[in-house]
């Protein structure tokens, strides 16, 4: 998402407004680096601004670390099947670039949109888990992580690994190589065959615009080194030549600064935008593996009762004296399907939802993105053509004054 919904409904009304509509926004600001070694992480300063209810008073500023929305995260994707939880940004796989600017920056505005999301949908935003992250201090936080079961008791690492480990068993789940069980539906197989044909062309055009990133820095680092030496150069010569080649060389540099800050612009409004709708794909495919997981235990629920049934009739033609305790546990393997039909079509019903909303929020995202794109190479192919256009007159006297 690029731009990050600040209020419930599209509202764009400011929180500081008097109003009756009810809001949520949350901003992820000042990253500050902590500790030392392998010890070192960042905190980020988290602020709510709201009017519901459920929470203590129309502002809350907490101190978060990345761990913390991972727990969030993992939090909500135990608690509502058939949502698509927003997806945390990764962990930098190269220990050197952890701590640079660049990159704390992409990870706070990845936060602060993982965070928003959440805020403004409107099941996610009731959650208590959610008011426990906005709300709790920094003690109650690490408590409330600390005692947690089962998954996750593990390290914010680890459980990264296990969503990785789920996502690589994604495709034989959904695409239905996981046998006997399979869900046959028309619509869901269309559904699936889009999901993984976006993934593909997002990770394609988010290859490209990494190098269209690199290869704007490459082109400004080349114009700054040429630069330099056409100034030396310059030095070197008498006046009217010498003027030309340093009006030359700091065109060239002032260029490079040019290239270096669209580089910036493409990497944070274009490339990570493209990366973030990735793991967005990559976070419907982990809640198709749900429904699958779903589909497949009220189908052997169903096939168990069945049976029961089965060896209750059996039981009852033979007057056995089991089958008073057959027809209980009947009774509880039928509540027990009916609550797994419950549950799979309430994942059903949530995913249609979700996919509509995603598809809504897509196309809003991917226009602001190739909009901003096209701007900026708009604008910095202007600039270059003015700047190199500028100098013609002053190369052209330097010329006609030597013939």
């Amino acid at each position: 998402m690029i731009a990050t919904q600040r209020t419930l409904s599209g509202s764009t009304q400011s929180p500081r407004s008097p109003s009756s509509q009810p809001f949520l926004s949350v901003f992820v600001t000042d990253p500050v680096k902590l500790g030392n070694g392998v010890q070192a992480y960042i905190s980020y300063r988290v602020i709510t601004k709201t009017n519901f209810p459920d929470y203590h008073g129309p502002e809350k500023i907490v101190i978060r670390r990345y761990s913390d929305f991972v727990w969030l995260r993992d939090r909500l994707f135990e608690k509502y099947k058939g949502i698509f939880i927003p997806p945390v940004p990764e962990k930098s796989a190269v220990e050197k670039f952890r701590f640079s600017a660049e990159f704390i920056e992409m990870r706070r505005q990845a936060l602060d949109i993982f965070v928003n999301r959440i805020a403004s949908h409107p099941d996610l935003q009731q959650s208590e888990d959610l008011r426990t992250f906005l709300q709790a201090d920094e003690e109650t936080m690490e408590r409330a992580r600390s005692q947690e079961i089962g998954i996750f008791k593990k390290k914010p690492a680890d459980l990264m690994q296990i969503f990785k480990d789920v996502q690589s068993k994604v495709s034989d789940v959904v695409l239905g190589k996981e046998k006997p069980v399979e869900e046959s539906n028309p619509e869901y197989e269309k559904l699936k065959r889009y999901i993984f044909e976006l993934e593909d062309h997002l990770m394609e055009a988010q290859k490209h615009a990494f190098r269209l990133v690199k290869r704007h820095r490459e082109l400004g680092q080349s114009l700054s080194d040429f630069g330099k030496a056409v100034k030396l150069l310059g030095a070197c010569e008498g006046k009217h030549l010498g003027k030309a080649f340093t009006d030359l060389g700091a065109k060239s540099e002032m260029l490079s600064v040019k290239l270096e800050k669209e580089a910036h612009n493409l990497l944070m409004n274009f490339e990570e935008p493209l990366k973030d709708y990735v793991r967005a794909v990559q976070s419907i495919k982990a809640t198709m593996v749900e429904r699958a997981n779903a589909f497949k235990h009220q189908c052997e629920l169903a096939e168990a009762i069945k049976l029961k049934e089965i060896n209750l009739d059996k039981l009852m033609l033979t007057r056995s004296e089991k089958v008073g305790e057959a027809e209980i546990e009947y009774k509880e393997l039928k509540a027990e399907g009916e609550e797994a039909t419950r549950r799979f079509e309430t994942i059903v019903r949530l995913m249609s939802e979700e996919i509509v909303r995603f598809q809504e929020q897509k196309t809003l995202d991917m226009v602001i993105a190739f909009h901003e794109f096209a701007k900026g190479q708009a604008q910095l192919s202007n600039e270059i053509a003015n700047a190199w256009r500028s100098l013609l007159p002053k190369l052209e006297a330097c010329s006609s004054s030597y013939t």
